[in-house]
């Protein structure tokens, strides 16, 4: 398999032959390193002052690959661990071999050019075989929003019988002004990703690469969950840790701080007010579902009415979070026994939460896929069955207060959807109705007459109870 990765540095005032310099490795000697199932080279068709071309020819042993336990087909197809694109197209192997070859490159280190390692520069990738496994748009949806200008040209089955169509292969180049580090870690992620395939286990060590490379530009791609998913081989709770850290990385929630001059926050109103409903409840055993780093837990920590304390989230580093927030472990014997940590996804029944006062789910449902929304609900109202749930959830009427949220974007780039308030009332009612609660409405915040409060509140209680 081959790629190639050219500049001219056209405005940037250096001679394109200091692209060697970027990349770590010296256009006048070519190089080579061992790789699984074979070996990457390195060398330059061209490398002179107007312009530079490294390219990267990846050479598989298809045998070698196999006896490495990296290339066994599946369905008991023998023939296939030999017979098969490993060695001519574009993937997770080559993607791996980037890594191992530019290694420095893409850690964004230059000791001999450090202003131009910084730089964006005008960039040029040459794929002639790549699988793009789905719509034949894909490459395009992919790339494009990271800046680049795609061109994928599908390549037929066979150019002398066009009858038969296309391949799912493309002949993809793309041009752009980028930081070379930039290019790097999207082609490292792309490559395996429009595969829909890797070479190897996929683990959650994977979860890690995959924020070490995205960080800066994949939360905020619209493809974000395809990419995910693909690229951690479909296994959908790493693709959601992924997702939930990289957001964290790369900080982009949205500060919801109140309009008014001198007066708290909604995150702390938000908090109080659900405090207050819990009081009023008089719930004294409790779940924090989707707890994230535990700002709520710790709040109703202090009151000791609250007897028995669940602190509930999908994300492990999450709940790590929450308990280096609390200082779990220097609390006192009498609270530490009245907190529990569980690792819980909300659309998953989990007898552990089973016949509770009160479950609390603040900001939660937004982040939920609405296909999945059914399952919360089962999860919530019928395996679970408390007393009483707490649900909050941004009023997307709203949103045209905050003066920094952009129209048209969510307060949150991991939030699936945020409701009106009448969308809002039906769900709820509807739920309400299935599984047997009543539900009341609160506004969160300021009820602009307008548009609403900021966030918005459903009291569920199981009838029959007080």
């Amino acid at each position: 398999m081959f790629l190639t990765l050219g500049t001219d540095l056209s405005g940037v005032d250096a001679p394109a032959s200091d692209f060697g310099f970027l990349l770590h490795k010296n256009p006048a000697r070519p190089q080579a390193i061992d790789v699984t199932g074979g070996s990457a080279h390195v060398f330059y068709p061209e490398a002179t002052a107007d312009r530079c071309t490294a390219a990267v020819l990846l050479e598989i042993d298809p045998i070698g690959l196999v006896r490495a336990g990296r290339g066994k087909a599946a369905g008991g197809f023998t023939l296939g661990q030999y017979v098969n694109d490993r060695p001519y197209a574009a993937s997770s192997l080559l993607a791996v071999a980037l890594g191992k070859l530019f290694r420095t490159a893409m850690n964004g280190r230059c000791d001999a050019r450090p202003e131009l390692a910084a730089r964006a520069i005008p960039l040029d990738v040459h794929v002639p075989a790549l699988p793009c496994t789905g719509r034949s748009d894909l490459a395009e949806r992919l790339f494009a929003p990271l800046g680049w200008t795609v061109d994928a040209r599908p390549v037929p089955l066979d150019p002398e019988i066009p009858g038969w169509g296309d391949s799912r292969y493309v002949d993809l180049r793309l041009n752009g002004v980028l930081r070379l580090a930039d290019a790097l870690h999207h082609l490292y992620v792309m490559l395996p990703v429009l595969d829909d395939a890797k070479h190897y286990w996929v683990g959650s060590d994977e979860v890690d690469k995959l924020v070490r490379a995205g960080e800066g530009w994949l939360s905020a791609h619209p493809e974000k969950e395809l990419i995910s998913r693909r690229y951690l081989a479909h296994r959908r709770y790493l693709a959601d840790a992924a997702l939930e850290r990289l957001t964290e990385v790369d900080g982009l929630e949205l500060a919801e701080e109140s309009t008014d001059e001198g007066s708290v926050s909604l995150a702390v109103e938000r908090r109080t007010t659900v405090a207050g409903v819990l009081r009023e409840l008089g719930a004294r055993r409790i779940a924090d579902i989707g707890c994230g780093e535990g700002a709520l837990v710790g709040d109703l920590l202090k009151d000791p009415m609250v007897g028995e304390l669940i602190a509930t989230d999908v994300s492990v580093r999450s709940l790590l979070a929450a308990k280096r927030r609390l200082h779990y472990d220097d609390l006192p014997d009498r609270q530490r026994d009245r907190l529990k940590f569980l690792q819980s996804s909300v659309t998953y029944a989990d007898e552990r939460l089973a016949g509770l006062d009160a479950v609390v789910l603040m900001e939660v449902v937004e982040h939920v896929d609405p296909p999945r929304l059914p399952a919360l609900a089962h999860s919530v109202f019928h395996a679970a069955r408390p007393a009483a749930a707490v649900f909050t959830t941004p009023n997307s009427e709203y949103n045209v207060r905050f003066p920094s949220l952009p129209a048209g974007n969510y307060r949150h780039p991991d939030h699936r959807f945020e409701w009106t308030r009448a969308e809002f009332r039906t769900w709820s009612t509807q739920v309400a109705d299935r599984y047997g609660y009543s539900v009341e409405f609160r506004p969160v915040g300021p009820d602009d007459p307008e548009v609403g409060p900021p966030t918005q509140l459903a009291l569920f209680r199981r009838e029959g109870t007080n």
